[in-house]
Order: structure tokens, then sequence, then C-alpha cells
């Protein structure tokens, strides 16, 4: 499809009705480029985004917009709801649940029966961390680069259960991933039983070596639980190639789904072993489905993932990735010529980071800069604080243009030469 071709089928689009212009239209026009790598189909991307173009909106790691696509199936499903709440919740929508569960077992590469939906990466996480059947001096093995919510999570069994937390600290950059993997296993000890470790350190954006911390778990006779709030849609991720006990992660992150939706793996033998955050009956104790107990809830909001899912599968994994690496690339590029400038991943390995980046500049007081960014500049940002580093965190997405990434650069070579500027 060349770009007159395109643009006619967006503005076409464009003009139809909201619901209909995401499930069709936009979609069928990426997948009909699946072989072009050029800006006519990133343009394509970007205008199936409504967002506002007034900001530069470079924190995406928080959470991310969803495409019309998605939005329009969740107003449609919203609306539905409302016309007879008890009838259509759980005689039409709620059903359809099984259909996104097998939606997102393919993309994970694992069973359907592996596979809850949940509201966020936190609440997947927590299931598991609170879950498990620990003991008074039973130890856990975490890293002070795992996300707060989560430590405060071992933190709080500590204080109630007795357990022992074994908090590593592991070199920032990580120069050699195996360091990363010593480190970990010697925090082992015999009275260790669980393993939990990022796939993606939401601070700095370091993929760890999870599949070897798996390894090393699953030798040691540990559960491993992985944090993948920020890997899954970002980077290739499959269960098979983490090889965790479970896994959480968020789905209006690197998925564009709606605000408020997560997933949570458990690999099916070990379903059992853990306690749901709300009760569930004893005859779903080996079943996945017992961690969306909840009660009731928008079934708009996981109905609506089937879109986000179809939108993600029509980009390609390994398309984003380079996309996203290919946006950092040019203020990167360009900020790495400046001495008083550092990165708290190693740049020279792409396998090392993706689509979140983290830039330090010497003496500089970052959460000024992202204020001074976002008044000066219109361009949001976030300001990163921790023991070992201090930076800026810049997450684009894939409805992030070149040009914002050029406006980006040039503000932060303002700073970088004249550092005073922030004031």
């Amino acid at each position: 499809m060349n770009r007159r071709t395109l643009l006619r089928t967006l503005t076409a689009a464009s003009a139809m009705a909201p619901l209909a212009f995401g499930s069709n239209r936009l979609t069928a026009a990426m997948v009909s480029m699946a072989d072009t790598d050029g800006e006519d189909f990133w343009l394509t991307v970007q205008q199936a985004y409504d967002v506002d173009r007034s900001i530069v909106n470079l924190n995406n790691g928080g959470v991310a917009p969803s495409p019309r696509t998605v939005m329009s199936a969740f107003h449609r499903y919203t609306e539905q709801a409302n016309g007879a709440p008890a009838y259509e919740l759980w005689r039409h929508q709620e059903p359809h649940v099984e259909h996104v569960r097998d939606d997102l077992a393919m993309m994970f590469g694992a069973s359907s029966e592996e596979i809850a939906i949940t509201r966020n990466a936190s609440e997947a996480l927590e299931s598991v961390q609170l879950g498990l059947r620990l003991e008074r001096g039973d130890e856990v093995v975490i890293s002070d680069q795992d996300y707060p919510r989560m430590l405060t999570t071992w933190e709080q069994r500590a204080r109630r259960d007795g357990i022992v937390i074994k908090k590593v600290k592991f070199e920032t950059p990580v120069k050699d991933p195996a360091d990363v993997v010593r480190t970990y296993e010697q925090a082992i000890t015999a009275r260790t039983k669980v393993l939990h470790c990022s796939h993606v350190v939401f601070l700095t954006g370091q993929i760890l070596p999870v599949k070897d911390l798996c390894d090393l778990a699953r030798k040691r006779g540990l559960f491993s639980i992985v944090d993948g709030a920020h890997a899954f849609n970002h980077i290739a991720t499959s269960a098979t190639d983490v090889g965790c006990d479970a896994y959480g992660t968020s789905l209006h992150k690197w998925t564009s789904g709606p605000i408020g939706t997560g997933m949570l793996y458990v690999r099916k033998d070990r379903i059992k072993e853990i306690w749901p955050l709300m009760a569930a009956p004893e005859s779903m104790d080996d079943n996945i489905r017992k961690f969306e107990e909840i009660g009731t809830h928008s079934a708009g909001m996981h109905n609506a993932l089937s879109e986000a899912v179809q939108f993600q599968r029509a980009i390609g994994i390994e398309r984003k990735s380079a996309r996203l690496r290919q946006l950092h690339r040019v203020w990167i590029d360009q900020m790495a010529a400046y001495d008083n400038v550092s990165f708290l991943t190693d740049l020279s390995n792409d396998r090392n980071q993706c689509g979140v980046r983290l830039v330090s500049i010497m003496d500089m007081d970052h959460g000024k800069l992202s204020e001074w960014l976002l008044s000066r500049h219109h361009i949001f940002t976030v300001a990163i604080g921790h023991d070992q580093f201090k930076g800026l965190r810049v997450t684009p997405n894939v409805y992030t243009t070149i040009n914002e990434m050029e406006r980006f650069a040039r503000a932060m070579k303002i700073v970088a030469e004249d550092p005073g500027v922030v004031g």
C-alpha cells in the first residue's frame, strides 16, 4: 500500500462512525503493509490513536493510551451492559472472557488454563506473593530494583508471617548478565523458597536474564515469580522463553489495553499451591479462574482486550521492538556526545534495553528537569530516584513520531550544554 492509498484509507475510516472505525479499516491497512517498515506504516499506526499532540508524551511506561479500536469496543460493551446490566453482563459479556483468555494465552505461548485476567500487574503478582504457602523463617530473594509495590507486599508478609527477605543489589549499568545471575545465586540458602525478579527493570529499562534466573530457581527447587509489567508486548516474550512458575503483567502499558487490565500466568501444576486474593470455592483450587473471583466488575474492560491483541498482532512484536529502539536512537545518538550525560543501561548491546531508557545529567535535579521539559517544551517525562542512581526515564510508544523525538533531543541538548537553564 502506497502513501496515497493509505491516506485514502485513513480519511475514509475516520469519517465513519467511531464504532466502525477501529475494528476493520485501520487494522486491515496495517496488515496489508506487513512487509513495510517505513514511515508509511508508522503513520498508519499513529493515526490509530486519538492522542493529544500538543504534549509529547514520553511517559508511556506508567500507562499508555489505547487505540481507537480498543476504546470503541470498550464503549460499545459498556453501553450495551448499561441497557440491561444483569442480563447483558452475565448472559453475554462475561462468557466472552474465555475468548480473551485464548487470545492472551496464544500471545504468551501458554495454555488458556494458565492465564487469568486481572486489573493490573500488581494484582496479578500480589495474588501469588500473598497466596503462596510460606512459613516463618522461609526466605524470599528479591532485588532493590524491583517495583516498590512488590517490595512492600513481601515486606508486609515479613511483618505478618515472619518470612525473611533477602534483597540483592546488582551493578548498574549491567555489563555482564551472568553477574546478575551470580548475585541472585549467592543470596540463596537452604531456607530460600522463592526467587522474585523483574523481566524489564521499571527504573532503567534493563532487560534481565530471566530465563537463566528461572532455570536457577528450578534447579534449586524454588518458586520463581517474574514481574513482566514492562516486558509483555514490549519485547518478544513467551512462557517458554521465560520458564517461570508465575508471571504478572499490566495490559494497559505495552499492550495498549483499557486502563485497569492485567494478566497473570501460573504454570498449570503450580496453581493449586496458591490461595487467591479473594475467596474461591474449593472446587476451583486448581482452576486459574479462581484469581478472577473479585465480584462484579466491568466486562467491557477485559472484553476490549481482544481488540488490543489484534492491534498488536498487526504490528508484530519484532517490528515494534525495532521501532522503539529506532525512536530512542534519534535522541540518544545526539546526547551520547556530551561528557556530562550518561545512560543507566549498556548502549553497546541492544539486548540490554528496548523502549524504556534512563538518562542522567551530571549534578542535575531530574525532578526539576522533568518539570522544565513540561512547562517550557510540553514534553512529559518522569524523574527516577534510587539509592544507586538518578535520572530521567524516557518511554515513547508506537504512536510517537520521529519529529517528537527530535523535539525532545533539541530540548535535552539545551540542558546538556547549559544545565543552569533548568534553574
